[in-house]
């Protein structure tokens, strides 16, 4: 089917559309674990937007006003999406695995007229900080009959005003995305109506749907890429979303084959759980299934060398296709470094990997393999509309990637300064290294910023980390990406160092000692694994910030790799 979407000019219009369009068809399907909640077809989305939307315009939201979305992957985001739009309002999805305190922080600086969130991470808010909501107004969904909302109101009360539809021009804020924690400064990436309907005309064009499709949203609803791909792409071609509220691999198994799933998006950690849980599975069988699923294995791998033949993978590898619902398509994976050899091993199987990379700050999408052929060392060619060059590139080809075009963002909320150093002459600065090949493929190799990516597609900034660390006892401290101290050509393995200069009177096992306990205050995936320390003061500016880069540099030419903490 092709997507034209060229005189659309705003999301909300888009997406109106599309629910008349196919009001009779299946929109929505809520699972959770073993059992299904609810589906909805278009009309009833609609109907349960168009509420949504009454409610705010009684609230008095109007065009261009924020409301934050707080709540797990489940039908009510998406509707609480469209009705957003359809108000004319500005959508700030927020990640429900932060802490209150950080969800606060991104709060406090959006500044939304209207959280949507449920009933108990409202609660989890008003714990950390009673007054942080005040001047809010609070929808908060499933709270149970006589719960105390206090001054919140239930997300599923009826509205008794008249639906108006308000429609935005393609230049018009429609999304305020958050790409990194709270510790610092929050770095919201105010995406347009004109960068989602490229993204989604580019996406549809490469990769279009059919009506009997179902995606499958696994990754949170305010990550960007399950933002494009579970809350809008679908809709344009009448295909259907699936959410599975766990994301333990025997449920997203059994709700992929419920649902006959056909496209998902999965981060490189989720691909290892699947794989891992896979290879258990196939090492239980007898000796002879083994044997004969590896030469299947084989000859499918010889007759998809040049492009997925789909029909014959399913007959060849019918038990290992059918765990899945016997249609699985495609399956996109980025936000992270993806491990060639995981996306083989599923492309052998006869389940395409489609590797991508972007950005929140360039909507979701920027290079992405055609699988013509299957390159799993690569991040394929830029998605139609893409410009994209190699800057300041060194003898082997390498160099810090630029891109441009009508997906890049409009700037950051509020941040002038980060603007300025990231959007030049037109051109953003993605900080991230790599080449081009003779075909067009990127591949990434490395970092020039001072951030880790983790596998489960989250970025870290360690200016984040360090106000967790404000009680060790040390003169200075920094925390920085090793990668962009040590500058190595791989992004396996991303970690998180900090440097340490020592008061004459604490000893290293002292201040060791506190930076372990200030660690076990973060979350997993952002916690420091090494150290380095120095004796020289800190460089810093006129107003006492550190001078990061001069101080990695002099780390850097001081060290020639960090020390690992201890474990404890």
């Amino acid at each position: 089917m092709m997507l034209e979407l060229s005189r659309i000019d705003c999301l909300g219009d888009a997406l109106r559309d599309a629910m008349l369009t196919y009001k009779s068809r299946i929109a929505l399907y809520e699972a959770d674990r073993n059992r299904e909640n609810a589906r909805f077809s278009y009309q009833e989305l609609l109907r349960e937007a168009e509420r949504v939307t009454t409610r705010l315009q009684e609230a008095g939201v109007e065009a261009g006003d924020r409301v934050a979305i707080l709540m797990s992957n489940q039908a009510r985001w998406v509707m609480s999406s469209h009705g957003v739009l359809y108000a004319g309002g500005v959508i700030v999805p927020l990640d429900y695995k932060l802490t209150s305190k950080e969800q606060l922080a991104l709060i406090a600086h959006a500044q939304p007229k209207v959280l949507i969130t449920e009933y108990g991470i409202w609660r989890s808010l008003v714990a950390q900080n009673p007054k942080a909501l005040d001047g809010i107004l609070v929808m908060v969904t499933e709270a149970k009959p006589g719960a105390n909302l206090e001054q919140a109101t239930r997300w599923e009360a009826p509205a008794h005003g008249q639906f108006r539809h308000v429609s935005r021009k393609r230049e018009d804020i429609a999304t305020i995305v958050y790409s990194s924690g709270t510790g610092g400064t929050p770095k919201g990436c105010m995406l347009t109506h004109d960068n989602y309907l490229e993204q989604g005309q580019g996406l549809g064009r490469l990769y279009s749907m059919e009506l009997d499709d179902v995606y499958f949203s696994v990754l949170p609803t305010n990550h960007a890429i399950d933002f494009v791909v579970g809350t809008i792409l679908p809709f344009f071609f009448g295909a259907a979303v699936a959410h599975q509220r766990t994301l333990r691999p025997e449920y997203l198994a059994d709700t992929m084959k419920r649902y006959r799933v056909t496209h998902t998006a999965l981060v490189p950690r989720i691909l290892k759980n699947l794989r891992t849980r896979m290879e258990e599975q196939i090492e239980q069988k007898p000796d002879w299934q083994r044997t004969a699923l590896h030469a299947l294995t084989t000859l499918n791998d010889a007759a998809t060398m040049r492009a997925p033949k789909p029909w014959l993978s399913r007959a060849l590898l019918k038990p290992i296709h059918d765990r899945f619902g016997g249609r699985l398509r495609l399956i996109f994976a980025g936000g992270a470094f993806v491990d060639p050899e995981i996306a083989n091993y599923f492309y052998r199987l006869g389940i395409p990997v489609v590797i991508g990379y972007g950005l929140t700050e360039t909507c979701a999408v920027l290079t992405l393999n055609d699988l013509k052929p299957f390159r799993p060392d690569t991040c394929g060619t830029p998605v139609p509309g893409v410009e994209l060059e190699i800057r300041n590139a060194d003898e082997s080809g390498v160099g810090e990637v630029w891109v441009r075009g009508r997906t890049v963002f409009a700037g950051y909320l509020n941040n002038p300064e980060a603007t300025r150093e990231a959007l030049v002459d037109g051109w953003f600065r993605t900080g991230d290294l790599g080449s081009v090949d003779v075909s067009g493929h990127l591949k990434l190799v490395g970092r020039s910023k001072n951030m880790i990516v983790t596998d489960g597609g989250k970025n870290i900034y360690p200016e984040d980390i360090e106000a967790v660390f404000e009680s060790v006892p040390c003169e200075e401290l920094c925390v920085f990406a090793e990668r962009y101290v040590w500058k190595k050509r791989e992004l396996r393995d991303e970690g998180l160092c900090v440097v340490l200069r020592l008061k004459p009177d604490v000893s290293l096992e002292e201040t060791l000692a506190a930076v372990q306990t200030a660690n076990r205050k973060l979350a997993d995936f952002k916690r420091v694994s090494s150290y380095a320390v120095v004796s020289a003061e800190f460089p810093r500016t006129a107003s006492m910030k550190v001078k990061r880069i001069e101080l990695a540099e002099s780390v850097q030419a001081a060290l020639t790799s960090p020390t690992p903490l201890p474990q404890t």
